[in-house]
């Protein structure tokens, strides 16, 4: 495995892309720090707190007013892990409305049309695609994928997921 991306260098990703921003997301269940809190909320049914989440609408936000897109595919296990109805909750609630575009696909589909389920990527302008690598505790960092072969087929996995996914909005049923 080569060095990985994270911190600052990987913050600056988001900040300096020029048009597109993709993440398939592929987990059922990410072990983030900083989600335990508004996860414990959640599932007490405790008004949420998405102050933790803030950097992030806020640069979705400045983005998407330049013009520029965040997309994203989230597959959804069956049935939904209590992580992901967490997840889509969020999404409805606090990423869509700060800009992002995210679409859902069952697992069974994606395995079906040979996505790389267990793989997560981010794609930013269609030329540069990080693998997330996770650990125990969460995200480790991305992995950066060089070569236009390679590249290309994570273009193919991208566009493959993003037309075969429903809009968030039409799973939101799935968060009670």
């Amino acid at each position: 495995m080569s060095d990985l991306i994270s911190g600052e260098q990987f913050d600056d990703l988001f900040r300096t892309f020029h048009s597109t921003a993709f993440r398939l997301e592929t987990q059922g269940v990410y072990n983030e720090t900083v989600e335990r809190e508004p996860i414990r909320r959640f599932v007490a049914g405790e008004a949420p707190d998405d102050t933790w989440l803030a950097p992030w609408t806020d640069n979705v936000r400045r983005a998407t007013s330049q013009g520029r897109r965040f997309q994203r595919v989230r597959l959804l296990t069956e049935p939904l892990t209590l992580y992901l109805r967490f997840e889509l909750d969020l999404a409805l609630r606090a990423n869509l409305p700060a800009g992002e575009e995210i679409r859902c696909i069952t697992a069974s589909k994606a395995a079906d049309l040979d996505l790389p389920v267990g793989t997560d990527f981010w794609m930013f302008d269609d030329a540069q695609v990080g693998v997330m690598r996770f650990g125990d505790r969460g995200m480790l960092g991305l992995e950066m994928i060089d070569g236009t072969d390679h590249v290309e087929q994570y273009r193919r996995w991208r566009d493959l997921a993003w037309s075969s996914a429903q809009p968030a909005e039409q799973w939101a049923p799935l968060v009670q």
